[in-house]
This record gives C-alpha cells, structure tokens and sequence, in this order.
C-alpha cells in the first residue's frame, strides 16, 4: 500500500509565537512533524508540504492578519522538517517536475489546498492507496485537505500529536466530523512504530 504524508502550512508564521499568525501551543508539533517527515525520507514515503504562499495584497487578509507572505521569513518552514531532496510548485500553471523530489512544498494562495492548481497533478503523479495528514489549522486548513483528500476514495488518517488548532472547541468538532466521514486517528507512535 502506496502512502503519501500531507503535511499542512508547518510555517514560522503559523507555528511559533514570533508569527504574525500564531496558533496557540503550535510549536509543540514542531518536533513531532519534524519525526514523521524524516521516518517519512527514512522509508521512502513521499510528503506532500503545502505552504502559504501570499501576495502583499492578497484577499485572504481582509478575513485574516497579513501572514505567510511570499518570500517572507514567516512564509518559510521550519528547517528540521525540511527534506534535501525537495521541490517547489508554485501556485499557478507549471510544468511538473518532480522527478527525484521526496517533498513536494505546494505553494497555495487559499485556505483550501485544493484550490492550488497543481495539486491534483500531484496527486496522480504520487498514485497514493492512502494518505496521513497533519499540521494546522486543524478546524481549518487541514479540515479543507482531509475533505478533498476524501472524495478520492483512499483511506485518510490524522495523526492527532501534530496538529493543531485556533479554538478547542472548534478544533475537537472538527475531529468528530472528520472521523465520523470514516478518517482515522492515530498517533505518531503508532504510525512510526508500525
């Protein structure tokens, strides 16, 4: 069974205090995601990294502070969750490569990844039979993932130690929804010691 991880917006503007768009207690998945996508290198499995990537003057922020603006310290993702054997897909029409790539960081301008215009060139390229999601906003952008993710028909699972949210009670709503559309919950033990 062919998996691929979907790792949702890790960026510094999401995850540490210093970001202009801080989840609270995000900084504590760091690591957790940082263990998965290098068990994910370490077994060959493929990450899928979507990232903000927003113009100066981009229509999000009339709903949202300014964050994760292109080419920002803040649109960047931690370090340790980076592979070396990375490519960039911009958010517009391009040519596709992603030959030798283990972490394909798709850039998105909306909360929904599945608006990205390339992702669904990625996805039939990486041929996945199920998919493990994690990241932030959980009520949020990783709830927009795990739904398009769905409606392929393959197996979903969250790990639930690396994802976070902006409201408890939104966030736990949210898990509820998603596990009873059949989406799994695990943690990172369980998946990395299997």
């Amino acid at each position: 069974m062919k998996t691929v991880f979907f790792d949702v917006d890790t960026q510094l503007d999401f995850v540490y205090p210093s970001g202009s768009l801080y989840v609270p207690r995000a900084e504590r998945i760091v690591p957790v995601i940082a263990h998965l996508n290098r068990t994910a290198a370490e077994r060959g499995i493929p990450v899928i990294s979507t990232v903000d990537a927003h113009a100066e003057d981009d229509p999000e922020f009339r709903q949202w502070p300014h964050h994760c603006v292109a080419g920002t310290l803040g649109q960047r993702k931690p370090e340790s969750t980076l592979f070396d054997r990375r490519v960039v897909v911009p958010n517009r029409e391009h040519h596709l490569s992603l030959d030798g790539a283990r972490q394909i960081i798709l850039e998105k301008q909306t909360l929904n990844a599945f608006d990205a215009p390339n992702l669904a060139r990625v996805l039939y390229h990486l041929a996945a039979d199920r998919y493990v999601v994690y990241g932030v906003v959980t009520e949020i952008c990783v709830h927009h993932a795990v739904r398009g993710l769905l409606k392929l028909a393959k197996p979903v699972a969250i790990v639930t130690d690396a994802i976070a949210g902006l409201q408890a009670q939104q966030t736990r709503e949210s898990l509820s929804e998603m596990q009873a559309s059949g989406v799994q919950l695990l943690t990172s033990a369980a998946l990395c010691d299997a």
